[in-house]
């Protein structure tokens, strides 16, 4: 078949009323063709090309639409039990020009279990290359294909399978300040997310990440477009917690440079680093760094599944199952725990056959390298040591054709029936009867017993067993069968067993479960057989609870890789001769991870917005805030009960100004720290009530100037009393006049926001994210509406306080020696009292914001929020008019002494005033007298 006759027929094939005849005419011309020794011959492996008379060379790339199968006359007779023949098929291609061609395409020689991939191949409907499974029928007891459609076109995978590198650019905080980054996507396969070069966190501690689409219409793989929220994104690089992601992203890059991966001892080396990494003591383990510790795994076990790394691989899981449950749900959101899952498991099923094959069978002794174990060869139930090893690797003393490890969560066994008729295990609690004391193995990592069930051995004996607590095996009947499948493949058998300690890997998405898993959770494979069992395979798993006859749900049930489902499974309560048994027997037709499932209804927390990682120095600053804040209402409560307890106290001139400006920053406080919160922030974002955020944004912006305003007249009063002292006169209702001024001058800069730019008072995402966002004024508002009215109150306060500070101190300086130190002492009092009163500790809020040092936050989250509790001690606990009021109410009778007291010294003063004056009195008649005389 030659390239320009398949040219002329897909100009040909264009027209629409010669469709079907042009069908024909293709599949007679390809038997001609075919008749003519013109073949499609294999280069390398599965790579199609057409070879013809004329040697001219077709692209092997150009493949594609199914049509009839066409036997091959040209492949020799091989053995149809271990490898699936050669298969032509017609396939519709289309080039990167768009144009169409009929090529054939063989399916070469592939070996049983095996895929067959085209390679520079894909499907035009899903962008990924076309693949066969060939796999041993049972029914035909020979090697078969996997079934294939007749409706395929195909293109080239250069352009349809990755999205390339793509640049991105970013910030990164860094304390108080940001870093402008230019980073890049990575290279990424279609239908995955990809991560950026260099590590991006979220708060939430997943990393940054892009999905690569495929596009159906171009036939090509494209990124998907970047959300709002990405533009300006802040990344967090340097945290308050000590975590492990940069170290495990720096080894992600050098486990797939290439040299790595194809040096056993390098890739054993990767291993042990990324255990250090992981065992790391007083770091927190985020949810990236189960996706990056799973993308290092895959690396180093996806060329060869070598053996040396099965402790590894083992430690590496049970490390990862400690992990806080809240890190292992939150990391499926990159589907982390089910690719972890998957790995480990397809890991241990391809090296099942290495450690009990049937030379283990004839020679025993056989001991396999591995790194970091010990071999135990005690069969006493004795306790668990006070030191373990991080696995432990079972082979000399269990009986022969098995090999285990055994970790804290995951205990794997990998069982040869055919060396001792071994093909299930039982498993026992911590504490059993005396009578299998002497049959039992003793699992000191996960506290439990085992052991091994012959192939002759009956459900009802398992269900007699009264210790048992999990029990699963292969009957004689199905291991025949099996026995006849594994001897076609020419292969040694084998049952790989894993035991999870609890269902960490296991994570269900939904925030409501029907069922979750109240037992151990059994995983049976046996690699090599992927057909349906021959027959139902029996478990048995003990009751938790409500029998699941009360409970539809509760039962036996497998892990599909998104819930626990019974679908397939059959639970039965009896068997024939046993009633009532606490343990419930099950059958499978498949195999998978199993456990008993207890139903009802299972609330799981919304984790969406957990934050897990902050800046450095922020969580430091949230925690000082709130605790100012605290003490700050704390305060303002105990202003606002003595004035209501006091009328002579609210009466005076000064404390109704200070009532005044105590409504307004008790008015911040509460919006602060009850009303205008991150979480109602993001709620009337995310129902798009903007209305109500811009309200309680403005009436935030409003305390805040209402505020500013009274210290700003509180440092006008205070001008007036200390410097300009002589003449001075206050106005008639100055109070009334100064509080019309302060609560009405802050509306006009509020209204002038909330009316130009109404959207400032939205928070941006990246805020509603690090919970950091509320409704107030960002950009121009917030610079023009609040910076700039606050700079220049707190400027003038600074001026006024400096001329009051050195008035007083002039003042001071003409005092007497003897009463020095106490002026001294009244001074500082009256300074730190003017500071927090006149709003200076806004200097260091402002110095903050311009990014002027770390320093300059901490002063301001300690000295601001502490006004409120400031103004209570100088007003109420050392004003003495204050304290005796409080000393009526709470000791009358010691005030009355005190008052008694008082009146008696106010007497005596008195008398003794009256004798001086009337002894001067009479000197200075005395005087006259002389004189007159």
């Amino acid at each position: 078949m030659k390239i320009d006759f398949v040219l002329m027929l897909n100009n040909i094939f264009k027209c629409d009323k010669m469709h079907n005849i042009i069908l024909w005419l293709i599949f007679l011309r390809a038997f001609a063709s075919h008749a003519n020794a013109k073949t499609i011959l294999p280069q390398g492996h599965l790579k199609p090309k057409v070879i013809d008379d004329s040697n001219e060379d077709l692209n092997p790339t150009n493949v594609t639409h199914h049509y009839p199968l066409l036997p091959s006359s040209t492949t020799p007779a091989i053995n149809r039990f271990g490898f699936c023949e050669e298969e032509q098929y017609f396939y519709e291609f289309i080039t990167d020009n768009n144009q169409t061609q009929m090529l054939w395409v063989t399916w070469n020689l592939t070996k049983v279990g095996e895929n067959a991939v085209l390679p520079n191949m894909c499907s035009a409907q899903t962008g990924l290359p076309l693949r066969r499974r060939c796999y041993l029928s049972a029914t035909l007891h020979q090697a078969v294909w996997e079934a294939q459609t007749n409706n395929t076109v195909m293109i080239q995978c250069h352009n349809s399978m990755f999205c390339e590198a793509e640049e991105f650019r970013h910030h990164f905080i860094h304390g108080e300040g940001l870093e402008q980054h230019v980073n890049s996507w990575k290279r990424t396969k279609i239908y995955q997310k990809s991560t950026l070069q260099d590590m991006c966190l979220r708060p939430n501690g997943l990393p940054l990440t892009r999905r690569c689409l495929y596009d159906k219409k171009s036939h090509r793989a494209q990124w998907e477009p970047l959300p709002a929220s990405y533009v300006n994104y802040k990344c967090l690089r340097t945290t308050e917690q000590q975590i492990i992601s940069n170290e495990l992203d720096s080894l992600l890059g050098n486990v797939t440079s290439r040299h790595r991966i194809n040096d056993p001892k390098l890739r054993l080396q990767s291993s042990r680093n990324l255990i250090k990494i992981l065992e790391s003591p007083s770091k927190r383990r985020l949810p990236a760094d189960i996706h990056l510790t799973n993308e290092i795994l895959r690396s180093l076990i996806a060329e060869t599944p070598d053996i040396e790394l099965s402790s590894d691989v083992l430690q590496i899981t049970h490390n990862l199952m400690t992990s806080d449950p809240t890190v292992l749900r939150m990391s499926a959101e990159l589907n982390a725990t089910n690719s972890l899952l998957d790995t480990f498991e397809s890991y241990m099923d391809s090296v099942g056959d290495k450690f009990v094959s049937e030379a283990h069978c004839r020679n025993p002794a056989i001991v396999y390298a591995t790194h970091n174990t010990t071999t135990s060869t005690d069969n006493t139930l004795s306790p668990p040591p006070t030191t373990l090893p991080a696995v432990e690797v079972l082979n000399s003393h269990l009986h022969n054709g098995i090999y285990a490890h055994i970790s804290g969560n995951i205990s794997v066994f990998f069982v040869n029936p055919l060396c001792a008729n071994i093909s299930g295990i039982a498993i026992y609690p911590s504490k059993v009867s005396a009578s299998h004391s002497k049959e039992l193995n003793y699992d000191s990592f996960n506290d439990f017993h085992y052991r091994f069930i012959f192939m002759n051995e009956t459900v009802n004996g398992l269900l007699n067993d009264p210790d048992l607590e999990l029990a699963s095996f292969v009957p004689l009947s199905m291991w025949q069968h099996l026995l006849q499948h594994f001897s076609l493949l020419q292969r040694s058998p084998v049952i790989v067993f894993k035991v999870y300690a609890h269902d960490g890997l296991f994570v269900e998405s939904n925030t409501m479960r029907v069922r979750k898993p109240f037992s151990k959770i059994l995983s049976i494979s046996i690699p090599g057989y992927e057909d349906a069992l021959p027959e139902s395979l029996p478990f048995l798993l003990r009751q938790h609870g409500t029998s699941f006859e009360s409970n539809p749900n509760s039962g036996c049930g497998y892990w599909n890789y998104s819930t626990w489902t019974s679908g397939g499974v059959q639970t039965t309560s009896e068997s024939p001769g046993v009633h009532r048994q606490p343990l419930v027997l099950c059958y499978t037709s498949h195999l998978t991870q199993f456990s008993y499932l207890i139903g009802g209804s299972f609330k799981q927390n919304d984790l969406t917005d957990e934050i897990l990682i902050t800046s450095v120095h922020m969580e430091a600053l949230d925690i000082i805030s709130l605790v100012g804040c605290a003490l700050s209402l704390m305060g303002l409560m105990g202003i606002w009960i003595t004035a209501c307890l006091f009328k002579s106290w609210r009466a005076q001139a000064s404390n109704k100004i200070l009532l005044n400006m105590c409504v307004a920053l008790t008015l911040q406080m509460v919006l602060f720290l009850f009303v205008n919160t991150d979480d109602i922030s993001e709620t009337l974002v995310d129902e798009h009530d903007y209305t109500k955020c811009v309200f309680l944004g403005a009436l935030l912006q409003y305390s805040l100037l209402v505020l500013f305003t009274w210290m700003l007249l509180i440092a006008f009063l205070q001008f007036q009393r200390y410097v300009t002292v002589i003449g001075i006169q206050r106005p008639k209702h100055y109070i009334a006049k100064s509080a019309v001024l302060a609560w009405g001058l802050p509306l006009i800069p509020t209204l002038l926001v909330a009316l130009i730019d109404p959207k400032s008072y939205v928070p941006s995402t990246y805020q509603l994210v690090t919970d950091t966002g509320i409704c107030y004024p960002s950009g121009s508002g917030l610079h023009f509406g609040v910076i700039l009215p606050v700079s220049l109150i707190v400027t003038a306060n600074l001026a006024i306080f400096v001329y009051v500070f050195f008035s007083i101190s002039r003042s001071l300086s003409m005092a007497t020696q003897r009463s020095e130190k106490k002026l001294v002492l009244k001074q500082i009092r009256l300074s730190i009292l003017l500071f927090f009163l006149l709003g200076l500790s806004w200097i260091f809020g402002i110095f903050a914001f311009m990014k002027m040092g770390l320093v300059f936050s901490y002063l301001f989250c300690l000295t601001a929020t502490m006004q409120g509790f400031v103004l209570f001690v100088y007003f109420v606990i050392l004003d003495e008019n204050s304290r005796r009021c409080w000393q009526q109410v709470l000791c009358p009778n010691r005030a009355k002494k005190a008052q008694k007291k008082a009146t008696e010294l106010q007497s005596m003063t008195t008398a003794s005033t009256s004798n001086g004056m009337d002894l001067s009195h009479t000197e200075q008649s005395h005087t006259g007298k002389v004189g007159n005389t």
